[in-house]
């Protein structure tokens, strides 16, 4: 699933936000200033960011702003008190997608960030598919030749961006950045660990792997193009 970042100084409300999040099965980083998330954004890759505007350091305006002039494309999501039309106008014209005035109910925040994701997402197809290996991130589920695979969260999230993603090559290093939460102690072996264990539940005794290594580069899921 996608890797959110979520940026509020109400550690309260930040921590619901990343706890009904991950219930969803995206990969969560929360920070509570705007000097963090800043920092993050600069050496990090995330799906979407769900940012506040009043926060301590550097405003979420001022985080979006910098994050879009230096060429970041993520989908921003930003939760305010204010709601004035100049002040969501402000926000909306300093680089957020979408406005979100609090108190608001989760399940709304959780559907305006489907609604963000869906407009950037590479592939327009519900369900993913590579051969007869199907992956549908909605249900969280993966079948192949019919039968359906058993993933850990972290299988399915790896395979997920493979198959958004297809024929392209990654590095452990590219991987570790869109999969692995920053402040993860995995690395590259780690990565080429969990490639590992992923080709054993999706691979098909007898046929090449669907994963494939470019050896002194990375892996790449790939697809005959027809």
């Amino acid at each position: 699933m996608a890797k959110i970042l979520v940026v509020d100084d109400d550690t309260l409300l930040a921590n619901m936000i990343a706890d009904f999040l991950r219930a969803q099965q995206y990969t969560i980083e929360v920070v509570y200033s705007g000097g963090d998330a800043e920092e993050l954004l600069t050496n990090y890759h995330y799906d979407a960011i769900v940012i506040d505007w009043g926060l301590p350091e550097k405003t979420g305006i001022e985080v979006v702003r910098k994050f879009r002039f230096d060429g970041g494309t993520s989908p921003v999501l930003m939760l305010t008190g204010r709601d004035t039309i100049d002040e969501k106008e402000t926000g909306l014209d300093n680089g957020a997608d979408d406005y979100l005035t609090k108190p608001f109910h989760m399940k709304e925040l959780s559907a305006r960030l489907r609604a963000l994701l869906r407009r950037t997402a590479p592939s327009k197809k519900p369900t993913l598919e590579a051969g007869d290996l199907y992956l549908d991130p909605i249900a969280h589920k993966v079948t192949r030749g019919g039968e359906e695979l058993s993933l850990h969260p972290r299988e399915f999230a790896l395979l997920e961006h493979l198959m958004r993603n297809p024929n392209q090559v990654f590095s452990a290093e590219n991987l570790l950045d869109r999969v692995w939460k920053s402040d993860s102690s995995v690395g590259p072996e780690g990565v080429r660990a969990s490639i590992k264990r992923l080709r054993k539940k999706v691979d098909v005794e007898g046929r090449d792997s669907v994963i494939e290594t470019v050896y002194g580069v990375g892996y790449k899921l790939t697809i005959d193009e027809k």
